[in-house]
């Protein structure tokens, strides 16, 4: 076997290989899918293999009390959830009422109702005046891409050590290293660089679905 200093390519072979062995979707969610895009949601959720990882990470650092900034349908908080012990709790801010009352009967048939409160607000305005009973353990940023360092802000503040940061479309739908004049890709190329380098964060980028980055708070 040849030696490789560098990382593998991701090709659409690799991608389907991934799905089908290390997927966090069950029936339900698949299900919860196609109502979605019935009901004419855009398809921007995270990727089957992306809640396989959450719930992983979740698990692995005993996660109590997880923030989601961007509910759409519920999809990605339900998978959290999940991987949440009896006594965890997961929050989830959307802020279109219709996107809101929808994940709410998604997580109520979902059973999930007691682990799950979805608060239909801007978030911005929200985290203002969120005071946690207790520090948080996970956030998970998933919303509008030119206020991330905004949440980034908010959030870090209440995050215990040792607690993570995750924002998803760290590579920006593949445009992340490029020159785009898009807003939102340069949004998230700042967001990037301020969590690479922020003190208080040692970071990594994850390239599963549109990428995650995630930052442990170190002090």
């Amino acid at each position: 076997m040849a030696t490789q200093s560098r990382s593998t390519p991701v090709t659409p072979e690799l991608i389907a290989y991934i799905g089908r062995y290390f997927s966090a979707e069950d029936e339900f969610l698949e299900a919860l899918r196609r109502e979605a895009l019935a009901a004419g949601f855009p398809e921007i959720w995270i990727a089957p293999e992306q809640g396989a990882f959450l719930q992983v990470l979740l698990r692995a650092m005993q996660a109590r009390f997880v923030l989601e900034i961007g509910t759409l349908a519920g999809y990605s908080a339900i998978m959290m959830a999940r991987a949440l012990p009896e006594d965890g709790h997961l929050i989830t801010l959307e802020r279109d009422p219709e996107r809101a009352a929808f994940a709410r009967r998604a997580i109520e048939r979902a059973g999930l109702q007691r682990k799950i409160t979805v608060h239909c607000a801007d978030a911005r305005q929200w985290l203002r005046d969120f005071h946690p009973p207790m520090p948080l353990d996970f956030v998970f940023i998933d919303a509008d891409k030119p206020s991330y360092g905004f949440y980034l802000d908010l959030c870090l503040p209440l995050l215990r050590i040792g607690g993570i940061m995750c924002a998803d479309n760290a590579l920006a739908w593949g445009d992340i290293a490029s020159e785009s004049s898009d807003p939102d890709v340069q949004a998230l190329q700042d967001f990037n660089r301020r969590m690479a380098t922020h003190p208080q964060l040692q970071c990594c980028l994850v390239p599963l679905g549109d990428g995650m980055l995630l930052g442990l708070r170190r002090w």
